[in-house]
């Protein structure tokens, strides 16, 4: 049996609040993140998608649970375990400005990495610090400036190349493209994808921007108030979304056209994670709820078909997701994006087709 790459179990994370009350941000999460594959963190703000994050990488600690990588338990790591775990697991944050130090050369952003971890010598940590700008699309010559003389996008392709410059298994992107421009945004997705192929790296990506995910993502974990509501293959949940929640999301998308919805927004608010409702955190908003819903236990995520996993009573019993979305009479902007993207690339690949010198006679 395959061993997945990175697997999370039972993951909780609360913060303690005066009065003795806990937040609960992270409630118990379970992952899977195949190799060479992109897993895509979907939901609302203040949902737990950057906390989850931040305890895969053991920037935080999680109060319970295991982070398994290669099967070894990550949260039991320790000094020279800990560091070897960090070299396999990289990151890319949101905020390309906060992100680099400011008083930092890019040579150094780049080289420090290789030499803290002794993967080679300063003189070839040069040479592929320079093979790193080139393949994220920047010149050698820019190794010496500093971060402010970048833009946003520029900026991002360089915190990809630090992540890339120790050869790591996975890298965990947390909204990597959320403050870029969309034409930055299709560059920048596009090259993840292009660097995944050529290095089989896996992705975990967080962002509520469904767009870069259905373009991207192989698989997706949609969470709600600390919890994963569904989980499936991309196609699977784009197509046949089975939790209200999901359609909710995916039926919220922009739309180009001017025509009436063929849904009701969501009332309410996310609920409150340090006084979660009892039953289905969603059940407050859902239209479909009903008293079931309502009471305790929470409805648990399980197999409601081929790797597709949803954590509602009434999944299999929901109506075709087509038929809630149908009227709408143009394409929405969701597709709009997505077909951005694939130009973009095609584009890219044609310059690169030209620029290629024509073989010898």
């Amino acid at each position: 049996m395959n061993v997945p790459l990175l697997r999370a179990e039972g993951l909780h994370c609360a913060y303690p609040l005066p009065g003795g009350r806990m937040l609960r941000a992270v409630d118990g999460i379970d992952l899977t993140l195949a190799r060479g594959e992109t897993l895509a963190v979907v939901g609302e703000s203040g949902c737990g998608k950057s906390t989850l994050g931040r305890l895969l990488l053991r920037l935080e600690e999680a109060q319970q649970g295991r982070i398994l990588l290669d099967g070894t338990d990550m949260r039991g790591l320790r000094g020279a375990a800990l560091r070897a775990m960090r070299r396999r697991v990289q990151v890319v944050f949101q905020d390309p400005y906060g992100s680099l130090n400011p008083r930092e050369r890019i040579r150094d952003v780049l080289v420090r990495p290789m030499l803290l971890h002794r993967l080679c010598t300063r003189a070839e940590a040069e040479r592929r610090a320079a093979a790193l700008m080139e393949r994220v699309g920047l010149s050698p010559a820019q190794l010496d400036r500093l971060p402010h003389q970048f833009s946003g996008g520029q900026r991002q392709r360089i915190a990809i190349a630090r992540a890339l410059a120790v050869g790591p298994d996975l890298i965990v992107c947390d909204e990597p493209v959320s403050a870029l421009d969309v034409s930055v945004q299709a560059q920048v997705v596009n090259l993840l994808q292009d660097l995944q192929r050529e290095r089989g790296v896996a992705l975990l990506f967080i962002s509520h921007d469904l767009a870069v995910v259905r373009h991207l993502a192989h698989q997706v974990a949609v969470m709600y108030a600390g919890r994963v509501v569904e989980a499936g293959p991309a196609a699977t949940l784009f197509a046949d979304p089975r939790h209200p929640y999901t359609r909710a999301l995916l039926e919220a998308a922009p739309r180009t056209d001017t025509g009436p919805r063929g849904h009701t927004a969501l009332a309410g608010e996310p609920p409150n994670p340090a006084a979660p409702p009892p039953g289905c955190r969603f059940a407050p908003r859902c239209p479909a709820a009903r008293d079931l819903c309502r009471q305790d236990p929470q409805p648990a995520l399980r197999e409601i078909g081929p790797g597709h996993r949803a954590a509602c009573h009434f999944a299999e019993a929901l109506p075709p997701f087509t038929a809630l979305a149908a009227g709408a009479a143009a394409p929405p902007a969701l597709a709009a994006r997505i077909a951005a993207y694939r130009a973009a690339r095609d584009r890219e690949s044609a310059a690169a087709a030209t620029e290629r010198p024509a073989p010898c006679a």
